[in-house]
Formats: C-alpha cells, sequence, structure tokens
C-alpha cells in the first residue's frame, strides 16, 4: 500500500499536473501549426515550385508502376516534407519563445536585498579606538 501512495502524492504534485496540462496544450497547438502549414503555407510555396509543396523530392532511383499505378522501389530524398516539418518547428519555436518572453515580461523584478549589516565595529570606530590607546600611553 505504501507505493501506492507514495505514487499518488507524485503524480498531483503541481509541477507534474502543469507539465502534462503543458504537454497536452503543446500537442494541440502543434496540430494547429501543421494545419496551417500544411493548408496555407505549402500551397502558396507550391506555387513557385508548381507543385505540392510536400510531394517535392529527389529521385535518386526511379521505381516501377505496377498495374495499379503504384509505384515501388523508388529511392528519393523528400525534401518537401523535410521543410514543410522545418517550417513547423520554427513557427513552434518562435510562438514558444514568444510566450516566454511574455511571461518574463510579466514577472515582478526583484530588487537585490540590500548587503547584510557588518559583524562588529566599522573600520571608523577601529581607527579611533587605535588612536585613544596611542594618545593613552604618551
Amino acid at each position: 500500500m505504501g507505493m501506492v501512495k507514495e505514487f499518488k502524492e507524485f503524480a498531483m504534485k503541481g509541477n507534474l499536473i502543469d507539465i502534462a496540462v503543458g504537454f497536452v496544450m503543446g500537442a494541440a497547438f502543434k496540430q494547429v501549426v501543421t494545419s496551417f502549414t500544411g493548408g496555407i503555407v505549402s500551397p502558396l510555396i507550391g506555387l513557385i515550385f508548381k507543385a505540392d509543396f510536400r510531394d517535392l523530392k529527389y529521385v535518386i532511383t526511379e521505381g516501377v508502376a505496377d498495374a495499379s499505378g503504384k509505384v515501388t522501389g523508388e529511392v528519393a530524398i523528400l525534401y518537401g516534407d523535410f521543410i514543410t516539418n522545418l517550417i513547423d518547428f520554427i513557427i513552434v519555436a518562435f510562438v514558444m519563445f514568444m510566450i516566454v518572453k511574455g511571461v518574463n515580461a510579466t514577472k515582478k523584478k526583484e530588487e537585490p536585498a540590500p548587503p547584510p549589516p557588518p559583524k562588529g565595529p566599522s573600520q571608523e570606530e577601529l581607527l579611533a579606538e587605535i588612536r585613544d590607546l596611542l594618545a593613552q600611553k604618551k
């Protein structure tokens, strides 16, 4: 029973729940960015290349088409798909940067703590004591 209780305490910690919520929201945001890139950005860039952007590829070895028209044995570098995923990543990274920057801007700037008071007498007090002692010995 101790392990179940320990796991429950671990799972209910605030940080773990925050991470889980952030993960779910991040996955949903990734879907939004992917649909934006695939539905808006890729077609616009595809106009430049006169092709669907995700289908851009460099064929190294031609494949063989069967009776149904399906190509098998083709070896190709799918650079259009890579570039689309790279654009997705850049958009997500930029939005996360802006969110973190916004959160940091809203935090109160803490003033540095004042230095602790010196322990014992100050330098002036010590010099005054030395002066007084020297004056007594004369």
